[in-house]
């Protein structure tokens, strides 16, 4: 806290003594995952073809042990797709929409996206519903006959759903998630999900650049039997003469992977399966969000732009100024308080999104140490008081 001396002039709290080890709190790419390096990295892929039998060994190898880690159901599949997350979502709507009524589901701006893709790209009638940066979308009621495009978590808002009560079970829509801010940190219901997304660069750390496409049996049976008339070009197409390109779904992917990214994928997985696999990984993000949560409980000038802690984010936590009577002072301050802190290498990347309210935002997936999160919240006090 700052205090006033006799003579009237501010004292301002000292600088921290101690820096974050690893001050890369980006929401993607994300931090690599603690004692990462170049060196751990196998590169006997590299310059080799992915369709060679290595490559498609180590491609295959991939998606086992990400099927496995995430624990996914058997009957599940799970292929590797282009351009990260956004590939993975536009293919599943472009291939699967139409056959039925479609409600979307969005709360910031990624969601947002997805709308406008449905709706004025693939020009298809929907329900769509809305909330706020912060809130969440009404969840109750939705036709059980409705295909629903929703996102597990709200990267550029903070807001997850709490859970996934509100699909039912005895559904005839398709539930379409993209869980790129969710997988491997939150606790999924993936027997209510019937294609899922996410990408490397999120909650593992891994690099940009390649998606992955999770689908259940349903899924698979309505691409093959309700094709659309619509067309698609050759990096969306999953089926072929009405039969599903089983191919993708066991390395033979649909253009040339970066082999390095995959040989860097691997190596997060390794780090992964070493701590415990998929509940060690949620208990690290829940444990970084738990000690950000303190910091944030004991800062007056800063609250959680999620009010509700049952749809707080445990990954892409999003933190708006307490004084919000000036929306561009405090667009000037976010950006002073990133420089800042970028100067310093006390944080990197943790502006919030362009879109929402002006505050930071700070990645606490499981790839995040604790003791960062906790060196950061002195960081932030003095860069809040340092611009002001």
């Amino acid at each position: 806290m700052t205090d006033t001396t006799a003579a009237g002039a501010t004292l301002r709290r000292p600088k921290p003594a101690t820096l974050p080890a690893r001050p890369h709190f980006s929401s993607g790419p994300c931090a690599k995952p603690p004692g990462w390096s170049p060196s751990r990295i196998d590169t006997r892929s590299l310059g080799r073809s992915h369709r060679s039998a290595l490559g498609k060994a180590r491609l295959q190898e991939t998606i086992e042990r990400t099927k496995a880690l995430l624990q996914l159901p058997a009957d599940y599949r799970l292929g590797i797709v282009p351009a990260s997350d956004t590939g993975a979502v536009e293919m599943a709507l472009w291939a699967l929409l139409g056959p039925k009524p479609v409600t979307m589901l969005a709360w910031e701006s990624f969601g947002a996206g997805w709308v406008t893709d449905v709706s004025k790209q693939l020009k298809l009638k929907a329900e769509v519903r809305t909330a706020d940066y912060g809130q969440i979308a009404e969840l109750g009621g939705i036709d059980p006959a409705s295909d629903v495009v929703f996102t597990w978590n709200g990267t550029t808002s903070g807001v997850r759903v709490p859970n996934a009560d509100w699909i039912a079970e005895d559904r005839t829509g398709l539930t379409i998630c993209d869980a790129t801010s969710a997988a491997f940190a939150q606790r999924i219901d993936w027997p209510k999900i019937d294609v899922g997304t996410f990408s490397w660069q999120k909650a593992l750390g891994g690099e940009g650049g390649h998606g992955m496409l999770v689908l259940s049996p349903r899924a698979v049976e309505r691409l093959k039997q309700a094709q659309t008339n619509r067309p698609l070009p050759k990096i969306f197409r999953l089926t072929k003469g009405g039969a599903l390109i089983e191919g993708v779904f066991k390395g033979e992917t649909i253009n040339t992977p970066s082999m390095l990214a995959v040989e860097d994928w691997l190596v997060a997985l390794d780090w992964a399966e070493r701590v415990g696999g998929l509940d060690a990984l949620i208990a690290r993000a829940d444990a970084n969000a738990g000690a950000l949560d303190r910091w944030v409980a004991a800062s007056d000038w800063i609250q959680h732009l999620t009010g509700d802690p049952a749809i707080r984010s445990n990954t892409s936590v999003c933190l708006q100024f307490a004084d919000r009577a000036d929306e561009e002072a405090n667009k000037a301050r976010q950006k002073a308080i990133v420089k800042l802190l970028e100067v310093e290498d006390a944080a990197y990347d943790i502006g919030a999104y362009r879109d929402a309210p002006p505050g930071i935002r700070i990645w606490c997936g499981a790839t995040v140490d604790t003791g960062d999160i906790e060196k950061l919240g002195p960081w932030l006090d003095w860069a809040w008081e340092a611009t002001a």
